[in-house]
């Protein structure tokens, strides 16, 4: 039955039509399931991640650490909750097992857990502690059980997953109803494995016998949605960035990268994610995983990086409002909880949301649809395009398929955001849209897009002052079933500062917004109105930080910041002595992320590509720094690295060699710290391995110094 229509403040003009029968609108291609309907109404939700990577300063456990490392001597599963929660996000998924291995729960299956740490004298139960706190702050709760375990011996045999299927059992059986079971791509690698210590490589296609590993989540956890590359609830929508394509669809055929094999996790051509796939055998919508942090787990050295509430809205719009759902990333520190800036940033996202969204400036506006199906307005009016419903809705008739809509406010609206919503139980149907608005008399096109669906919020490039918007469908195969439409004004706030640094070191600062005042501090400290006021720019040749504000009368903005490394305008590349002609070795230290070096020798195993820098001083070196291409390219990125420094070009001493976790994934700068402080000048670095392609590339190298 449809709900009683709200009519106060609406005038429905119609033009006359002749009445007959009510038919019931058809829906149109893939539909949602009732599990999938609830998650898109979540919207937003976090992941959780915290495990040895928390000790070690890593992003992937090797799966050798100890459980002895895990003791947080504060942890408070009801702070990293409620947390997430006044940040606006519904629920949390808790990283039970990563793939290092451990297991955050008292599992049978295995001996490397919690079981084995001195937290709470190896009695204590994190995951459980999540449970309840969820429980008790009205949040759901999801699993992710890493299917790549770099511990296990057996790894890599069919005994290993039934194990794995196993610890999938326990969770899901210990802790309640689940709202998402989470599975991502990574999966074989080099790893402990028993101290075997050796490269471990599976059937990705093939290996878990996923169609049975999901049919234990159908029966145990039926109220849960699947998450994976391949679904086949959610998908991963192929970047860790936090954006869907301008583009979305919530239909999608997964395509495996190999011509007769079915595509699985981390076994799909994953680029195709981001968009979908329009008329699609599944309905299989997309979800946006992003860190709150640069990276998944807590760094020290990230304290200052949390992404800011602007930044976070900016993530909202470009997931939720393409008709995606929002993962972000939650980093617990050693000692179990949420730094104090991680809870800041979230709770001021949260007002921003409620502030934006509180208000429908469209509500008591007179509607006029150019066609409403049967002429049945109680049925199928544009009054429930007001209502809070999100599957009453505006429909047309079969034949019409490219409708009008007219929005006349009861008073002029100063307004940025335009939400639009289809009633998804019908399928995805609108294709494409355009917007005007009443200006100066006339009708201007204000916006133009593509999907709908779940959520469609345009951002306009600047606020507008109107009585009147005009909404035209466009592009759609099928009658519409549009069941929402909305008008919002942000709060408005300066644009924050923009920091740059020339290759000799000086450093300006700049406001979009002439008119505001900028006050900086050198020392990491957050700045305040009576920080150093910008005047002109200064010289800034060592490590340093530097953060920003603008403030315009009462207003101020959120704080901009950026680290340096020393400048590099000394510096001389010694190897390679050539490279790619249109990417010569000079990009990867110049100071200029879009530009990169690709080498012009072709890597293997046993000739690695090597660059040899000088730096041109001695000085004291505590790390490196490698940024990948920021062209959204993996090819040439490299994955295994060895750093070596010198003082005189010929005699070298290795002072880090490792991995660069999930640089896939997240191609963030990549920190590596040395164990101890180094007197160099000359640093050579090694790519050891490499995500894909045959040659190696590098946006950025540079070192940390201790300023000396």
């Amino acid at each position: 039955m449809r709900k009683r229509i709200i009519t106060a403040g609406i005038i429905l003009v119609l033009g006359m039509l002749p009445c007959r029968a009510q038919d019931t609108l058809p829906p149109y291609g893939a539909l949602p399931s009732e599990a999938q309907l609830r998650w898109h109404e979540m919207e937003m939700y976090c992941i959780i991640h915290y495990s040895t990577g928390t000790y070690t300063d890593r992003e992937w456990g090797y799966g050798d650490e100890s459980p002895s490392l895990i003791n947080p001597s504060k942890f408070d599963a009801e702070q990293i909750v409620s947390a997430a929660k006044e940040g606006g996000f519904k629920g949390v998924i808790v990283v039970a097992k990563h793939h290092d291995g451990l297991c955050l729960w008292p599992t049978e299956t295995t001996e490397y857990s919690i079981r084995k740490s001195p937290w709470k004298n190896g009695k204590g139960h994190m995951v459980k502690e999540y449970q309840k706190a969820c429980e008790k702050l009205g949040m759901k709760m999801g699993i992710y059980c890493s299917p790549w375990d770099r511990n296990s011996p057996l790894y890599g045999t069919p005994e290993y997953v039934d194990l794995y299927r196993e610890q999938l059992r326990e969770l899901y059986s210990r802790y309640g109803d689940l709202f998402i079971s989470w599975h991502d791509g990574a999966n074989g690698g080099d790893g402990y494995y028993g101290n075997t210590r050796e490269t471990r490589k599976i059937d990705r296609a093939a290996y878990y016998g996923w169609d049975s590993t999901w049919a234990i989540t159908r029966k145990m956890q039926p109220g849960a949605v699947i998450f994976g590359d391949a679904g086949p609830d959610v998908r991963w929508v192929g970047n860790e960035a936090g954006h869907a394509g301008e583009t979305c669809w919530a239909t999608y055929d997964p395509q495996s990268p190999e011509d007769g094999k079915k595509p699985a996790n981390g076994f799909t051509k994953y680029e195709m994610a981001t968009e979908g796939t329009r008329n699609g055998t599944y309905w299989m919508p997309a979800e946006c995983d992003v860190s709150l942090r640069p990276g998944w787990f807590y760094h020290a050295r990230e304290n200052s990086r949390v992404k800011t509430p602007a930044e976070l809205l900016d993530l909202y719009y470009r997931s939720v409002g393409r008709g995606a759902g929002l993962d972000l990333g939650l980093s617990p520190n050693p000692e179990g909880l949420l730094n104090p800036e991680d809870v800041n940033s979230l709770r001021q996202f949260g007002k921003l949301l409620k502030q934006t969204f509180a208000l429908n400036l469209a509500e008591g506006a007179a509607l006029h649809a150019s066609n409403v199906r049967g002429n049945n307005l109680s049925g199928y009016g544009p009054q429930h395009l007001l209502d809070p419903d999100r599957y009453t809705y505006w429909a047309t008739d079969d034949e019409v398929h490219l409708p009008e809509l007219t929005v006349m406010l009861p008073a002029e609206k100063t307004f940025n955001v335009i939400r639009l919503r289809e009633n998804i139980k019908l399928g995805q149907r609108i294709e494409a849209f355009t917007l005007e608005a009443l200006l100066n008399g006339k009708w201007e096109k204000i916006a133009a897009s593509t999907s709908i669906g779940p959520n469609r919020l345009i951002r306009l490039p600047k606020r507008i002052t109107t009585a009147g918007v005009k909404l035209k469908i466009t592009q759609s195969p099928v009658a519409v079933a549009l069941s929402d439409f909305g008008l919002y004004n942000e709060p408005e706030m300066p644009e924050k500062p923009v920091i740059r640094r020339s290759s000799e070191g000086k450093v300006t600062l700049s406001s979009p917004q002439p008119s505001s005042v900028i006050y900086y501090t050198l020392d990491g400290m957050a700045p305040t109105s009576k920080s150093l006021r910008y005047r002109k720019p200064f010289i800034m040749v060592h490590d340093g930080t530097v953060k920003a504000i603008s403030v315009r009368g009462s207003r101020q903005s959120e704080t901009a910041f950026l680290a340096f490394g020393p400048v590099k305008s000394g510096w001389k590349i010694i190897q390679p002595l050539s490279s790619d002609t249109a990417h010569p070795a000079v990009y990867a230290v110049d100071d200029h992320p879009e530009t990169f070096w690709i080498s012009s020798q072709v890597h293997s195993p046993s000739a690695p590509v090597q660059m040899v820098i000088d730096t041109g001083k001695n000085q004291n070196l505590r790390g490196f720094t490698y940024l990948p291409r920021q062209d959204g390219n993996v090819s040439g990125t490299v994955s295994h690295y060895r750093i070596e420094t010198g003082t005189d070009g010929v005699h070298w001493q290795c002072a880090a060699e490792g991995e660069f976790s999930n640089i896939k994934a997240n191609p963030v700068e990549q920190q590596v710290v040395f164990r101890e402080t180094v007197a160099a000048r000359y640093i050579r670095f090694t790519a050891a391995g490499l995500v894909s392609g045959n040659v190696c590339t590098a946006a950025e190298i540079g070192i940390l110094t201790d300023g000396k």
